[in-house]
């Protein structure tokens, strides 16, 4: 494959990985956002974007990513431990049970549609590790694997992550009623440099130095199970 074509399949990849049309579960997720919304306590497409910049600074940039960014270079450089290691320990700093239930359920389906999609050695090995109970197959784990079979490098395969997680949870804010799909688009322009920032502020992280503070919204994820009516998983 030459120069221009590998470049274009790159492309293509990342643009296929990063659509919502990809089968990986994510997308059943509002991370608490359900909840607010029939509380009232998020009402408006300015209240959604202060929500998900929350999140991309203070919960998945410091710990989601991280890990993500721990186990694309794990894989890139064959070591699979190195990605068991970012599982196990993003699996610890996931203090929600039913956030740590949602995330292996939709990285199971990933890798499911990786190893029918791509064929590599790693991923392979991952789907024998989920059977023997030898990692928790959190799905920005597997995401980063992916990305990296995909022959992305770290920084798109963090972006691809970055926007189909804010694009989820636009598609969750018009479910919802909170947002039409005009401004979810003016919104995704607006987060494009907290993404790129997200990345920028995780590269230098270490494992151990992963952290969250997100309280308002962590209760209003541990407040969705009792809604009386729910759209999302969590």
């Amino acid at each position: 494959m030459n120069k221009a074509a590998s470049t274009i399949a790159q492309q293509l990849a990342l643009m296929q990985l990063s659509d919502s049309f990809f089968p990986s579960g994510s997308f059943t997720l509002s991370h608490g956002l359900e909840s607010l919304v029939q509380e009232n306590k998020l009402r408006s497409s300015i209240d959604l974007q202060s929500f998900l910049r929350l999140l991309l600074r203070n919960k998945v940039g410091p710990t989601d990513i991280v890990a993500l960014i721990h186990a694309y270079r794990g894989s890139a450089m064959g070591d699979l431990e190195a990605i068991r290691q970012a599982d196990a320990q993003l699996f610890a700093q996931t203090l929600i049970e039913k956030t740590r239930e949602t995330q292996r359920k939709s990285g199971r389906a990933l890798l499911a549609i990786a190893c029918s999609t791509w064929q590599d050695s790693q991923l392979e090995i991952l789907e024998k590790d989920v059977a023997k109970g030898k990692i928790n197959c959190l799905h920005p784990i597997i995401f980063a694997v992916v990305g990296r079979v995909a022959n992305l490098n770290e920084r798109d395969t963090t972006l691809a992550f970055l926007h189909s997680f804010i694009t989820g949870l636009l598609g969750a804010g018009i479910r919802l009623s909170v947002i039409g799909h005009i401004q979810a688009q003016k919104v995704l322009l607006q987060l494009a440099s907290d993404m790129e920032e997200t990345y920028q502020n995780a590269t230098c992280l270490k494992l151990s130095e992963m952290w969250s503070c997100t309280p308002a919204i962590d209760l209003a994820q541990m407040r969705h199970q009792k809604l009386t009516h729910r759209l999302f998983a969590s």
